[in-house]
């Protein structure tokens, strides 16, 4: 079999796999499990991040809520949040205010961050996440 037999056979091993293999691969990352963290204060967004009472843990799968737990955080110390959370398998905060060093933090453990989120319920605000229509504005936090 000479050179270009060979090479239009592995073009068309290529074109079947991404014909096939492809869609698999992109519909499972859309459809993953994402578990978002967000500050509360009775039950809404905190306005500010590292004052928070409680963080509202939800759990999404294929674009619907699978389990919601609030969890009283650790006292705040710069870095404890980022590693309590990842620990808690965290992969998207939706904060109001938070410093740009805590989203840095997160950002190293993988975690997406998304500030600057109009205070409501954490409820409204998974749902708004959900639907692609969650609203972030100017992060009021400047530390």
């Amino acid at each position: 079999m000479d050179f270009m037999n060979k090479c239009s056979l592995w073009v068309q091993k290529i074109l079947y796999l991404q014909k096939t293999i492809y869609p698999i691969i992109n519909q499972k990352y859309i459809f993953m499990k994402q578990i978002i963290a967000i500050p509360t204060s009775d039950n809404c967004l905190c306005s500010h991040f590292g004052h928070c009472d409680q963080f509202r843990i939800i759990e999404i799968e294929n674009k619907e809520i699978i389990s919601e737990i609030s969890l009283t955080p650790p006292p705040h110390e710069p870095g404890v949040l980022p590693a309590w959370l990842a620990g808690k398998g965290v992969t998207h905060i939706i904060a109001g205010g938070i410093g740009n060093k805590a989203i840095a933090l997160f950002n190293q453990q993988n975690i997406q961050v998304f500030a600057g989120v109009p205070e409501k319920p954490a409820k409204e605000i998974a749902m708004d996440f959900i639907n692609g229509t969650l609203v972030t504005g100017s992060n009021s936090c400047d530390h």
